[in-house]
């Protein structure tokens, strides 16, 4: 697959997840069972950090490096989403905004962000072009 291809196909999936993620936070509760505490801000970081893999993805690294401004155009969609996200729960019944879930939100998108940088620094060729 030519990598314009891929990079359309993470962009695509961005908007989906995130798409979800408004479904989901335009339900007026979720009954999630409570197995510990600040179980709530584990789950906002885990999707939020599928959503930071995809954003990121969705951009075209140079030699398989991604640049900071490309880092931070990430970190900073992903935490202007999750803060959004929550400005619009405020508007739902049963639901609040949270500045905590943000921050778990932005937390998370970077450790997604993360473990793209890091899968795309071990793909073939990356080796020999940081020797370049």
């Amino acid at each position: 697959m030519r990598t314009t291809a891929l990079h359309t196909v993470f962009l695509l999936a961005a908007i989906a997840w995130a798409a979800l993620l408004y479904y989901l936070s335009a339900q007026t509760g979720l009954d999630v069972p409570q197995l510990f505490p600040g179980q709530d801000k584990v789950f906002h970081a885990g999707v939020y950090a599928v959503l930071g893999f995809l954003v990121a993805g969705s951009m075209r690294p140079v030699q398989y490096v991604y640049s900071r401004q490309q880092v931070w155009l990430a970190a900073a969609i992903v935490a202007g989403y999750g803060l959004l996200d929550e400005f619009h729960q405020s508007f739902v019944p049963g639901r609040s905004a949270d500045l905590y879930d943000v921050m778990a939100d932005s937390a998370g998108g970077l450790l997604g962000i993360a473990a793209l940088i890091f899968i795309v620094s071990k793909l073939p060729g990356a080796a020999r072009a940081a020797a370049d």
